[in-house]
This record gives structure tokens, C-alpha cells and sequence, in this order.
């Protein structure tokens, strides 16, 4: 079986190994410090809006969604009507949009693969794990087990944290305070820098931060997000017809 790093992106059996679930959480080990103080961040608004530690941990093992989750609670009411509740849905949702594109753009590589194992992996796919599987296969790779591996590190870190973030999180309660909340921009952007496939491309990029950080000074909420998303997925589809 040829090794994770170097296999084929042509069509062939779909791989899910443990050298993929090993390369996958290697990967991602960059990232863990500011996963955690992410989750110290969320038990701690979580413990300040009432919520039992059950719940917390419950929250993160089952939705888990990162910033929704941190979203969700600046927004979290001790009482909550049929409104506030919907409300609260299409914000994380609006948050969440995002994922739709990223599976859209791994989806070749996905649809190979049982329904059951894509429930799985996608239960803990996230912006960290899609950027690592896209670099991934862009170097050729076809094991799915890199995706799966990083998510599994990420849930797995994401939910233990929110134990001590709960009890202790008001020692770290704002990230930005000790600059973690950059560690996962630089990943990002570190990750992005060898997917250069020059100016032109980078274009939809641009035009979707633009759009957004323009969004968000003119609409209250995080509508921007979607804002920003569509406006670079439209850009990218007019240069793609124009190419």
C-alpha cells in the first residue's frame, strides 16, 4: 500500500489507514494550544450563562462548532421563547454556511467512500481538517484517514478542554488578552500559502474579505459571513467562465 504522502489522486481504492489517521493528527498538532484556549474560552462563557458542566460538555461533544459555540453563548438567555430559539439557529447556521462550500469542494474525493464513514468524518470535519485535506491532496494524497485523524485530535482536545475551561476558564476567559486567538489565522494562512495558483485565483479571496469586513461595519450580527462567502464564491464563478 503506498504511503499517505505520495499516493495518487487517480481514481483507485479508497484509502483509510492508520498511517492516514497518524499523518492527519501530526498535521494538525500545530493547532492545538489555541484549540484549547478556544474551549477554556467557551467553558468559561458557558459556566457565566448558567450552564451545568454536563451541559457544556455536552454542548461541545455533540455540536461541536467552535466559534458557533462562542457565538451561541454572547447570545445564550436564561429563558428562551419559539423566537429566541430560532433565532439562535439561524445565527450558528450563518456561522456554520461555510462547511457547505468546503464538502462541496472535497466531495470527489469523499464520494468514494461508504456512508457511514463519511457520517463519521464529517461529524468532526472542520476549518482546520478541510484546509489540511485540501493541502493534502493537492500533494497528491487519497488517504481519507487525514481528514479523520485531525478531526478526531481536534473533537477529542475540543471536548477534554471545556472541563478545565469551565471550572478555571475565567483565568483565560479572552484569548485575545495573550494573543492565541492569531494561532489559527497563521495556521490558515500558512496552510494556504503553498495552494498558490497565482493572482488571478487569489482574486475571490480578496473580494469575499473586502465584502465581509465591509458587511460587518454596516449589519449588526454575522451576516457578513454569508455576505462575504457568496460575494467570493460568485467572483470565483464569473473568473472561472471567463477563463
Amino acid at each position: 500500500m503506498s504511503h499517505p504522502e505520495t499516493s495518487s489522486t487517480s481514481a483507485g481504492p479508497a484509502q483509510l489507514t492508520l498511517a492516514g489517521l497518524a499523518l492527519g493528527l501530526r498535521r494538525v498538532s500545530v493547532l492545538l494550544p489555541g484549540i484549547v484556549v478556544f474551549a477554556v474560552a467557551f467553558g468559561a462563557a458557558a459556566a457565566a450563562k448558567g450552564l451545568s458542566l454536563f451541559e457544556a460538555i455536552l454542548m461541545s461533544a455533540l455540536v461541536y462548532a467552535g466559534v458557533a459555540q462562542l457565538v451561541a453563548m454572547e447570545i445564550w438567555r436564561p429563558e428562551w421563547s419559539w423566537g429566541a430559539i430560532a433565532g439562535l439557529a439561524f445565527v450558528t447556521a450563518t456561522v456554520n454556511a461555510r462547511s457547505i462550500l468546503q464538502g462541496a469542494s472535497l466531495q470527489p474525493w469523499f464520494a468514494r467512500y461508504p456512508r457511514r464513514v463519511n457520517a463519521f468524518q464529517l461529524f468532526v470535519f472542520t476549518d482546520a481538517n478541510w484546509l489540511i485535506g485540501t493541502r493534502y491532496r493537492a500533494e497528491g494524497g487519497t488517504d481519507l484517514g487525514v481528514v479523520l485523524g485531525a478531526g478526531l485530535c481536534l473533537w477529542t482536545v475540543w471536548v477534554l478542554a471545556t472541563i478545565p475551561g469551565y471550572l478555571l476558564g475565567s483565568l483565560v476567559a479572552d484569548p485575545r488578552q495573550y494573543g492565541i486567538d492569531l494561532v489559527m489565522p497563521i495556521f490558515f494562512a500558512a496552510m494556504i500559502v503553498p495552494l498558490w495558483r497565482g493572482r488571478r485565483a487569489a482574486l475571490p479571496w480578496v473580494i469575499a474579505g473586502v465584502v465581509a469586513l465591509v458587511a460587518s461595519k454596516l449589519i449588526d450580527g454575522y451576516a457578513f459571513i454569508i455576505i462575504g462567502a457568496l460575494s467570493g464564491a460568485l467572483a470565483g464563478a464569473f473568473l472561472d467562465d471567463a477563463a
